[in-house]
């Protein structure tokens, strides 16, 4: 799962794999009763997430003649290039935005990695093996399957899921990583997991009606023969979550709304870079057998309503000799960084969370300004800008310049989301185009860059900063998974924030190509207040 450093339990399930051995498999006891309410009339609508997917391969596809199913989609449909996502571009928190319909200011998930001042800790939902091992293998496993949906989720805030149980429509999720609904489930935790970590052996979590969450929710364990075991990721993959929409399709027990997670791409980018063509290939292959599960591809946009976004876009990470790895404790000094897995003690001045391209810095001295802190790290001139807040402004610098931006919301500056903002001193460091005569603003390389930015800024408490690099480079942590020659992403660049959007099966458009405002199209489609 990514990402999107977006990994989190096929890289937590990969290191207990080492540390323990295969029992049996947990499963669901039953297949719940999900099948829409609402006759066979009405489109159901099938969300399908492709971690990673972007829209230059979709177009190189295309052009090869090699991706029919995404072909027939868009020849029959609407093709947005420009969606854009969340901030950080990291799978909890794109995932949590769109299913809430609000930024992390809103939603409270930072990052697959940040710090809660409130219980001195670092929250880790599984970056990588050694992060995880360092951590501890029971934390971030709590932190993944507990935690994530049960509080740092505001609990405040309902999901699409909540919504439409509200609604009395029926709604679904097969690999979601952001899930929370109405409905209880019992997440099974089989013993060979259980050995290294103390959870319990089962977890009791709310959801949609159908909630498949790979072997350790399964309702149709016994009825499907899915791919579920260890050498499959315990069934958080593409064939998995595929084959489970096919057989909802022939059984004909679609819920009104399914949504539908597709890790696979992003893990062969995060290897090869973003010009990797074999798994948008092969995801296009698994695509085309879903559509003809409902007897042709033309009988599939009939019946439901079938839509594909990608959730981030990937940078390629430059070779190892051209000095790719902003190493962040080197720069602000070993001995006043947290190391990973230390507690946090009276003598820790600064706390990092590496997101990829994007990081946390905090700060615990109350002597040391966060601008004292930036000022540091400016001088790499690998690093592309450094943000954060001071009461009810945001202050921005550019690495390697002295150019300073500040901002606030409200103001006589609108944008094309109708957002209002106080734009002051050096516009250049955000990429931002003041008309000042016309009271708009236009952005650049950082689409939707002051909601998104500030959206980050405010999304948990503490004091810290926003620190980003520049493409062709990604920080880290003395435990942080590199992609040296690969892809990564976190960060809040046009190449990393914009991904593509198909919708086949209806006319209906998105007010706004934000991942933030698909939540509110889904419900109007799903409600019938936009036909």
């Amino acid at each position: 799962m990514r990402k999107k450093g977006n990994r989190i339990l096929p890289a937590i399930f990969t290191l207990i794999l080492i540390c323990g051995c295969q029992n049996q498999k947990p499963r669901e006891q039953d297949l719940l009763q999900i099948k829409s309410a609402n006759g066979e009339n009405r489109k159901k609508v099938i969300l399908l997430v492709a971690d990673s997917l972007m829209s230059q391969a979709i177009d190189q596809g295309i052009k090869e003649q090699k991706l029919p199913a995404f072909q027939f989609l868009i020849q029959h449909g609407q093709y947005y290039k420009d969606l854009v996502s969340s901030f950080p571009t990291m799978s909890v928190t794109i995932d949590s935005s769109l299913l809430t319909g609000k930024y992390p200011d809103v939603h409270h998930v930072p990052g697959l990695t940040w710090y809660s001042a409130e219980n001195k800790k670092i929250i880790n939902y599984g970056t990588g093996p050694m992060e995880v091992l360092r951590h501890g293998i029971s934390p971030v496993l709590a932190n993944a399957l507990i935690h994530l949906n049960g509080s740092h989720l505001n609990p405040n805030l309902p999901t699409i899921y909540e919504d439409l149980a509200r609604h009395g429509l029926k709604s679904g999720s097969i690999n979601g990583l952001i899930y929370r609904g109405a409905s209880d489930h019992t997440l099974s935790i089989p013993e060979w997991i259980q050995g290294p970590t103390t959870l319990p052996k089962k977890l009791q979590v709310k959801g949609p009606d159908l909630l498949s969450l790979g072997s350790l929710s399964n309702p149709f364990e016994g009825i499907e023969n899915l791919r579920d075991g260890p050498t499959n990721r315990l069934g958080i993959n593409n064939s998995f979550a595929l084959e489970a929409v096919k057989y909802l399709i022939k059984a004909k027990k679609l819920p009104d709304f399914l949504y539908v997670y597709l890790p696979d791409l992003d893990k062969k980018l995060h290897k090869k870079g973003p010009t990797e063509m074999n798994g948008v290939k092969e995801l296009d292959k698994q695509l085309q057998a879903l559509l003809q599960t409902f007897g042709s591809p033309e009988k599939a946009i009939k019946d439901a309503i079938i839509i594909i976004v990608g959730d981030s876009g990937m940078t390629k990470v430059l070779p190892a000799g051209q000095n790719p790895v902003i190493d962040l404790p080197s720069m602000l000094g070993a001995d006043r960084v947290l190391r990973p897995g230390e507690n946090v003690s009276k003598e820790t001045e600064i706390i990092l969370a590496v997101n990829e391209t994007l990081a946390y810095v905090y700060t615990l001295k109350a002597d040391r300004s966060l601008k004292d802190v930036a000022n540091v790290l400016k001088k790499d001139p690998r690093i592309d800008f450094i943000a954060w807040k001071e009461k009810e402004w945001i202050y921005a610098i550019q690495g390697s310049t002295a150019k300073q931006l500040k901002y606030k919301a409200s103001g006589n500056l609108t944008d094309s989301y109708k957002q209002s903002w106080t734009v002051e001193q050096d516009s250049e460091v955000l990429d931002i185009k003041v008309n000042a005569a016309a009271h708009l603003l236009d952005y650049g390389q950082y689409p939707d860059v002051l909601q998104r930015l500030s959206g980050a800024l405010h999304s948990h408490q503490g004091k810290f900063l926003v620190v980003t690099a520049k493409p062709g480079y990604e920080l880290v942590d003395r435990s942080s998974p590199t992609h040296i020659n690969g892809g990564a992403h976190g960060s809040i660049r046009k190449t990393e924030s914009l991904v593509p959007l198909i919708i086949s099966g209806t006319n209906q458009k998105p007010k706004y190509l934000r991942i933030v405002d698909l939540k509110a199209y889904l419900l109007d489609l799903l409600t019938m207040k936009a036909q």
